[in-house]
């Protein structure tokens, strides 16, 4: 290598590798000064501190060897006396280097390939430096490429200035490509892998259906018209929930396309993928009814809480709304954030009437009503003894059929039942152990003492130390089937808010934080509050 290699021809070596590799220059040089001094050193001795530099103008190669000034000289190798290195350099102190040139060396078969092999080494990690840097910015584009090889059903891609892989589980299903196709994927991760930056492509990303919209609709890349969610059933299916900022632009209609044009388009890069294009809308009632279309909703039900929606169908949009093994309903799910239930409106006033009955004989049984009272109560709302017991009586006696000696003989009968299962839920408390104090933390019933006390939760200091999945329960998905864990609390309508609040009155109550950390905003709430302060001011 460097026997024959004039410096002219180092120069152009180095140019020519930088600008086939697409590195910088001067990383070139830099590999080829460390090959050429690793190549000394294997002459000079492995310990001898050689160095090398080539001038980047005119390919002057200069070799050196660096010995550090010491007062006790272990290895004479790089290290030399305080009095041999004045000898030298008269201004030479304790801890400097002194450089010595060294002759040119004519360099062996065996050290021009190490040489070499150094070279190709540096340059090949610049390579992956620089790899790395143009694509960690790049997550969330598309980009074009071309099929290189495929391993295993992997697909590897030649983007021209690196390479990336689509992954088997990545492609659309019945989907096949072969070497020298063009292929057209969605960058979704690149990271930093032993064999240098791995570049991951996908078809099947809900975002790369955004994406392609954005190519296709001129409006969503100039921010008139905005994605607000995609879900995504790859090679079959897919809903995409857009929003217009103008008014006068329809936002469906944009990403239709005149005669389907812009919405073909990218149904024909997804290989025939169906695609439902929504309006979406900020009350969530209407987003779920536009999800579940084609099929028509007479009625939902929305429980913020558990963000859960029931939908009422008519019962000939059942098979409909519910989609080929469920899909419809599954990618309204996805799209929306809320787990969606699906009943037919002969389901139901069936359950309603189930619901009225037992209510109804709650109420007689409890109270030890007729009939046709507990039926009157429960038609006019009331779904629970306690619900009875706390409403004004005012509003009871108002009720056709009752008057005020009525009403407060059932408010009487409701407090004494209630007083009841209070006496026996803690008589029951007592029995399990469960500690007094443990009713002075805000929020506690003697119902949810039970339940703690049947779970071991029996003091301040075990409720402090629970999580909130204990109370509340977890759902967990193995062997691709969704199983939810019991939770202590299960059947007392606790919800996680709830549960994490009893959580941290606990820690207080034990001392394990205080009510002003408490009552502290978070790190990053507290930090943007302080940034809208500042830009108040400003």
């Amino acid at each position: 290598m460097a026997v024959s290699a004039n410096r002219l021809e180092l120069l152009q070596i180095a140019d020519a590798v930088a600008r086939e590799k697409a590195i910088d220059r001067g990383i070139v040089i830099a590999a080829m000064e460390d090959a050429i001094a690793k190549a000394a050193r294997s002459r000079y001795g492995a310990e001898t501190d050689v160095h090398a530099e080539i001038d980047p103008k005119t390919g002057d190669l200069k070799l050196t060897r660096h010995m550090l000034v010491s007062e006790g000289v272990e290895n004479p190798s790089n290290q030399i006396t305080l009095e041999d290195a004045r000898r030298r350099h008269p201004a030479a102190q304790v801890g400097d280097t002194i450089a010595d040139p060294l002759p040119p060396l004519e360099y062996g078969r065996i050290a021009a390939q190490s040489a070499k092999q150094v070279i190709v080494q540096k340059v090949r990690e610049a390579e992956r430096d620089r790899q790395y840097a143009e694509y960690k910015d790049r997550i969330g584009d598309i980009v074009n490429g071309i099929v290189k090889r495929v391993e295993y059903g992997n697909v590897v891609v030649d983007l021209g200035r690196g390479e990336a892989i689509v992954r088997r589980d990545e492609l659309l299903p019945r989907e096949v490509f072969r070497n020298g196709d063009r292929i057209r994927a969605y960058i979704f991760d690149v990271r930093r892998e032993p064999r240098g930056p791995q570049i991951f492509l996908s078809r099947t990303h809900p975002q790369f259906t955004s994406k392609l919209f954005a190519q296709e609709v001129p409006e969503i890349y100039d921010g008139i018209v905005e994605v607000k969610a995609v879900a995504r059933d790859p090679g079959s299916r897919a809903k995409i929930a857009v929003i217009s900022r103008d008014s006068s632009v329809d936002p469906v209609g944009a990403c239709v396309g005149m005669r389907g044009s812009r919405v073909q388009a990218v149904v024909n890069e997804l290989q025939g993928e169906k695609i439902d294009i929504i309006p979406w809308s900020p009350d969530i009632a209407t987003f779920v009814v536009n999800a579940l279309a084609p099929a028509e909703v007479s009625k939902v039900v929305l429980d913020e809480d558990k963000e859960r929606i029931e939908v009422v169908v008519p019962d000939q949009q059942l098979s409909l709304a519910i989609g080929r093994r469920g899909q419809n309903v599954r990618l309204a799910s996805q799209l929306t954030g809320w787990d969606i239930d699906i009943l037919t409106e002969q389901e139901e006033s069936d359950r309603r009437q189930a619901e009225f009955e037992k209510r109804t004989q709650v109420f007689v049984e409890a109270l030890n009503l007729d009939e046709v009272v507990g039926q009157l109560l429960a038609s006019e709302g009331f779904e629970s003894i306690e619900e009875l017991a706390a409403v004004e009586l005012k509003e009871l006696s108002s009720i056709e059929g009752f008057d005020e000696d009525t009403a407060q003989e059932l408010q009487n009968r409701a407090k004494e039942y209630l007083d009841a299962q209070e006496a026996e839920l803690d008589a029951k408390r007592k029995e399990l152990g469960v500690a007094d104090e443990l009713r002075d933390v805000p929020g506690i019933t003697t119902a949810i003492m039970v339940k703690l006390g049947e779970n071991d939760v029996k003091s301040v200091e075990d409720l402090a130390g629970c999580a909130t999945d204990d109370l509340t329960g977890w759902t967990e998905r193995k062997d691709g089937e969704t199983k939810r864990e019991p939770g202590f609390l299960d059947g007392l309508d606790v919800g996680r808010d709830e549960a994490e609040a009893l959580i941290m009155q606990a820690r207080v109550k034990a001392g394990w934080i205080t009510e002003a950390e408490l009552a502290a905003p978070p790190a990053e709430e507290a930090a943007e509050a302080a940034s809208e302060v500042a830009e108040q001011q400003a």
